[in-house]
This record gives structure tokens, C-alpha cells and sequence, in this order.
């Protein structure tokens, strides 16, 4: 039997016979042409960019009216892809002034256009850079008259099949899932891409960044995929068939357990209220967090409003956008400002990127460095605030000075509404989010001027410890059980809660129900986190003795080994 590792990214066990797509590989010509071809070569590259939206759209109606909202948001931020310049315009202009091919012309712009994903710092928004790919990838395969679509005419032969695939984009998946394949493994893919939260919002069981699972699987094999562990085992005994045959049953009695208490409140077995919220990216999450019955938004992202255009989005945009979600939902949102950086510039990209933009011009500093993109967003969020309950959040905030400053323009921007005659909310909560570790240890000093805490656990952890959680030689150096991370986030949640002030958890940490109850253990009773993970975390707080994990959990604190941490941690499942 063959055990092989990746990135669980869709939760469930499938077992069946291995499906290894091999598909057909991008051959990129490169030549000049005529003069007299210039003008039919921009109508090749046009027709095969309007080609791409139509299959996109195909694909979206293909797409069941009750699947969760994530399984269609993709098409969305697709088709907005396809409206960059980087895509839709600069490679005419460039086959226009240099007379080359339409293939040669894209692939330029579409790898600046990658390299700038590349750049990003932070996890999330650098995973966005395989649906760039997919995009590209998607018109030049209609340049090169390479239809990927035969994927449909598999037909019945995927019945129950595992896909196994260099690689999978979410229209594929999407596709693929239709002629009831049971689960797929990839060697490359994050698990925060759109393929991965696609494949948690269809339920399906998956696996991504195999590295190379594609040539060890042959085609026939039987497979076991287990979705939660991030495993697959090739042609395994029957021994472990029964086992993973059994487990699988289990699974999915649980699932259907989940489904019962979604009306349920979040309380303990001793009557502790437990409050439990969703983070959500575009407006259409909202249905997800909406299904899940989560509290509220504890974290809105809006990055996506700023990425794949030329100009950033005007006062009016953004606050169509956030009051679109207030209307819908109507709970509390809790807005994060703008977390790019130097190396996400929305222009375009203006000067050389920073050597290091992990320690550099991002978050809140980029947007005090540049008062004219921050200001329309603050703008937004206080005129929003006078259409429902609304907190705004600063990101990565790391120096009391920095913090005046932010607040000192939020005045500022208040005065201008009130001369202008909107309305806000004139005691708009104002929190920050706890990610860089000098945060951490001065939280007694933030939790004096904000009226609320988040800690970010994924930039908080990767600070802590001096690694890139994606980066493959020393991700395994991640560790949200390091003491050191422990002890600054009982850090934090002691100042807020001496101070008066709520504190949550907004990062993955919050929405792992094998950290729940040392979260508890360590005074957390606000969680955000994606609306698919939530009822699982419920569960494991209406199991959960809160005097009994208190308790235990003082001895992890006092505990400084990592493998007897880790044992203290998995003995609190009987907690």
C-alpha cells in the first residue's frame, strides 16, 4: 500500500477507483506577424476572450439553484479576471505596437499579472494566483483551439471515480462533479484556493499539493481519500478498506447530526454562551453565513473590491457593496480596512516590489502612506454604519502612534460627512486585529484605545515563529500549539477582557474544532471564522465542559514540549 500526503481541503472519506486526468499540456507559440495580420489577430484574441465568458456562464448554469453560494461566487471573480487590463487589453495593445501573436501577447501580461499575486504577502490573496492562471489558461486554450470542455463527453465512466490531476480549476471541478466523480487529488493547489473552498461548499472529498500524485496513481486503482486527514492510500488491504468503509458511515451519520443543530444556540454543557460568526470575502459568502446561522460577520474582507482593476473602487462602489451586505444580512458587520501592500498595488504595480513585503508597506501602513486610497474606504464604512449595526477593523496594527493616526483621520472623516450632511454612526465601534507580536505583547496598551480586539491567528503565528506557512521547506514549522503562540494570545484575550472590551479569533485557528476548547480554556468566547467550518465548532462547544477545560487547560499553558503539548491538547477531546 501506498500512503501519500497533501493538504485536505474538502472534509469526508471517498473510496473508489482512481481517475488520472492528464490534460492536454499548453504548447505557447511565439512569432510575429504581418502587418496586414494585425487587426485579424486582435479579432482572435477578442473572439477568444468572449469565447472564455460564454463557457464561464455555461458553466454557472450549470451549477444547481440550491448549491451553497461558494460554488458559483467563482464565476463571478472569473469574469471579472477577464475585464483586467493585464488580460483584456494590454496583450492587443502590445500585438498591436510589436506584431506578435495573441498566445505570445497574453502570456506576457498574464505573468505580470501572476508575478504580482506572487509578491503578496498574506496567504489568502497570494492563493489567487492559480485562478489567474486558469483564466489565462482558459483563453489561451481557446487561441490555441484546445477545448478542456471534453471533460464533459466522460460521461458515465466517472461514476463514483476518484480524479486524480496535475492540477484542477474550479470550472472543471465544477464540471467534474456533475458526472458524480466522488472526490479528486491534485499535485499543486493551496487550500484557500477557489478550487479548495469549492470543494468544501459541494462536499466534496479532496485533497490538494500532492506533489506528484499523478505519477504514482495509475489509472483502475483503488484509492481511499480522506478529505480531513489530507491522506491517500493506494490500493490499500482489505483491513483497511473495512476500516475507511466503517469510518466513512460514521462520517456521514455525524454530518447529518450537524444539520440538527443549526437552530441550536452556541452553549456549553454549564451554561456558557459561546458566540460564533462568519468571515466572509464577496457579497454572495453572505448566503453561506446566512445558512450556517452564524451570529454575525465577524470579519468582512475587502480586499476583492481593489484586486484585478486599474483604479481602486470609488467611495460610491464600495459602499454599494457594504451596504449590500448590511441590507441582506442584517447583524452586526465587522468591516476590515484595506490589507494590501506595496506589492498589491491596484494601479498596476509603480515602482520596484519591496525586498522583503512581508516587513513592509501593507495593511494599515500603506494606507496612511497614502491617505487618498484610504479615505474613500473610510468614507464608505461610516456612511454604511447609518444603514445597520457596523464595526470597522484596522489590520496589522503594531504601534500606538500608528494607531492615532488612524484615528485621528477617522475625525477627520467625520467632520467632512457631517458638512456634507451624511449620516454615520457617530459611536462606530473601532477594533484592531492582533497579528504582529509586538501587538501581542502591548495588548494591555491597544485594549485602552480600541473598542475591541481580533486576533488574526495565521499572521500572528507566521510572525511568532519567522515562517511562511506556504512555503514547503519550512511550513512544517508552522504551529498554532508553539507556547510562544499560546501564551500571546491568552495574552491578548487577559488585557481585553481586564479592559472592558470584546475580543475574537477571525484566523483558521478560530474555525478548528480541535483547538475549541483550548480556545475556551484560554477565555475566548467570540469566534469568526469560514461559515462551512461553524457547525462543526458548535458541536464541540455544546459537548464541552467549560469548568473542566479551564482547568486542563492551565496545565498546557505550564507545559513547554511540543509532543506533550500536543497530547495535553488531543486529551481535551474527552475533556
Amino acid at each position: 500500500m501506498l500512503v501519500l500526503h497533501g493538504s485536505g481541503v474538502g472534509k469526508g472519506i471517498a473510496i473508489g477507483t482512481a481517475f488520472v486526468l492528464h490534460g492536454p499540456s499548453l504548447d505557447i507559440p511565439e512569432y510575429t506577424i504581418p502587418a496586414q495580420e494585425v487587426e485579424p489577430e486582435v479579432k482572435r484574441f477578442r473572439n477568444a476572450v468572449v469565447a472564455s465568458r460564454q463557457q464561464l456562464r455555461e458553466i454557472a448554469a450549470q451549477i444547481p439553484a440550491n448549491a451553497p453560494s461558494e460554488s458559483a461566487s467563482f464565476i463571478e471573480t472569473y469574469l471579472l479576471m477577464l475585464q483586467d487590463p493585464e488580460i483584456a487589453e494590454k496583450p492587443i495593445r502590445t500585438i498591436r505596437e510589436q506584431r506578435l501573436n495573441a498566445e505570445h501577447a497574453l502570456r506576457m501580461h498574464g505573468a505580470a499579472l501572476m508575478r504580482v499575486f506572487e509578491q503578496m504577502e498574506d496567504a489568502y490573496l497570494r492563493s489567487k494566483r492559480t485562478d489567474v492562471e486558469d483564466v489565462i489558461n482558459r483563453v489561451q486554450r481557446n487561441l490555441l483551439n484546445i477545448h478542456r470542455e471534453r471533460l464533459t463527453d466522460i460521461g458515465k465512466s466517472l461514476d463514483g471515480k476518484v480524479v486524480v490531476t496535475r492540477d484542477l480549476s474550479p470550472a472543471d471541478a465544477v464540471l467534474l462533479k456533475r458526472h458524480k466523480m466522488s472526490a479528486f487529488a491534485t499535485d499543486l493547489g493551496g487550500p484557500i484556493s477557489h478550487t479548495a473552498i469549492l470543494a468544501r461548499s459541494l462536499n466534496i472529498p479532496a485533497i490538494v499539493g500532492m506533489h506528484g500524485a499523478s505519477r504514482y496513481i495509475r489509472n483502475g486503482e483503488t484509492v481511499v481519500v480522506d478529505g480531513k486527514r489530507g491522506v491517500v492510500m493506494v490500493a490499500p488491504d482489505s483491513l483497511v478498506l473495512d476500516f475507511y468503509e466503517q469510518r466513512r458511515a460514521y462520517v456521514i451519520g455525524k454530518q447529518l447530526e450537524l444539520e440538527k443543530i443549526k437552530e441550536s444556540a452556541a452553549v456549553t454543557r454549564d451554561g456558557a454562551t459561546i458566540t460564533l460568526m462568519a468571515n466572509i470575502e464577496l457579497p454572495d459568502d453572505i448566503k453561506a453565513a446566512q445558512e450556517s446561522h452564524a451570529d454575525s460577520v465577524g470579519l468582512y474582507r475587502t480586499e476583492y473590491l481593489f484586486m484585478n482593476r486599474a483604479q481602486p473602487p470609488s467611495e460610491a462602489e464600495q459602499f454599494a457593496a457594504y451596504t449590500r451586505v448590511i441590507k441582506t444580512l442584517r447583524q452586526q458587520v465587522t468591516i476590515r480596512t484595506l490589507d494590501l501592500g506595496a506589492d498589491k498595488q491596484v494601479d498596476g504595480g509603480r515602482g520596484e516590489a519591496p525586498t522583503n513585503p512581508a516587513l513592509g508597506l501593507r495593511a494599515v501602513r500603506m494606507c496612511l502612506h497614502d491617505p487618498a486610497l484610504f479615505k474613500p474606504q473610510l468614507r464608505a464604512i461610516l456612511r454604511a454604519s447609518a444603514v445597520g449595526p457596523v464595526q470597522m477593523m484596522i489590520p496589522m496594527v503594531s504601534s500606538l502612534d500608528e494607531l492615532d493616526q488612524v484615528k485621528s483621520l477617522i475625525e477627520e472623516v467625520k467632520h467632512e460627512l457631517d458638512r456634507e450632511g451624511h449620516a454615520y454612526d457617530a459611536n462606530i465601534p473601532v477594533g484592531g486585529m492582533i497579528e504582529v507580536p509586538a501587538a501581542a505583547v502591548a495588548a494591555d496598551l491597544f485594549a485602552q484605545h480600541l473598542d475591541f480586539l481580533s486576533i488574526g491567528t495565521n499572521d500572528l503565528i507566521q510572525y511568532t515563529l519567522a515562517i511562511d506557512r506556504v512555503d514547503d521547506a519550512v511550513n512544517y514549522l508552522y504551529d498554532p500549539l508553539h507556547p510562544a503562540v499560546l501564551r500571546l494570545i491568552k495574552l491578548v484575550i487577559d488585557a481585553a477582557n481586564k479592559a472592558g472590551i470584546p475580543v475574537t479569533m477571525c484566523g483558521e485557528m478560530a474555525g478548528d474544532p480541535r483547538y475549541t476548547r483550548l480556545l475556551m480554556g484560554l477565555g475566548l468566547r467570540l469566534f469568526s471564522m469560514d461559515p462551512t467550518t461553524l457547525l462543526e465548532v458548535k458541536r464541540k462547544v455544546m459537548d464541552t465542559n467549560l469548568n473542566a477545560v479551564r482547568l486542563a487547560t492551565e496545565n498546557i499553558l505550564r507545559c513547554h514540549k511540543s509532543q506533550e503539548l500536543k497530547e495535553l491538547v488531543g486529551k481535551l477531546e474527552f475533556a
